[in-house]
């Protein structure tokens, strides 16, 4: 069985995250979403809150599995016995920082190879930043979320 940990903050999780989770879910046996814990990062969402509109997102695929982690990835991959670690590409900038990453994380632990998917090219402008902040000025994010975490992200932005 071969496990693949798809890693992120997930701050909120978009159509783009959710669409690299489908397409990891027909090549590998299991996947597994993790939201990193990052004390340092100022997020919109609690990892909880955040697990939660992930696993609402992705009930319809039976093996995808919604964790969390703090620390090292590569130490997160080992605990859960996954030999990949899968990572979305919208443009190259992203493959230039993602690239830098796989390489330490094969540095630290050369068990899990990174496997990149590139996005669907209709979400490859989206970014859970930039959802935020048309959230945050009330503007029209339904086409980069689900409903479940556009009612989320309304909520958060009345109070």
């Amino acid at each position: 069985m071969t496990i693949a940990v798809y890693p992120g903050s997930f701050d909120p999780v978009t159509l783009g995250h959710i669409d690299i989770a489908e397409r990891a879910a027909k090549i590998f046996d299991k996947v597994i979403i993790a939201v990193m814990v990052n004390p340092h990062k100022n997020a919109l969402f609690t990892v909880e809150q955040r697990k939660d509109l992930i696993s609402e997102a992705v009930k319809h695929i039976p093996n995808i599995e919604v964790d969390s982690f703090p620390g090292l990835l590569v130490h997160y991959v080992q605990n859960k016995g996954a030999k990949v670690i899968v990572k979305g590409l919208r443009a190259v900038s992203d493959f230039e920082s993602e690239l830098s990453m796989a390489s330490i994380n094969w540095a630290m632990y050369s068990g899990a190879e990174t496997f990149f998917i590139p996005t669907n090219s209709k979400y490859s402008y989206i970014s859970s930043s930039l959802v935020k902040e048309i959230a945050r000025h009330n503007g029209p994010i339904e086409d980069f979320v689900t409903p479940y975490v556009c009612q989320a992200l309304r909520q958060v932005n009345q109070h």
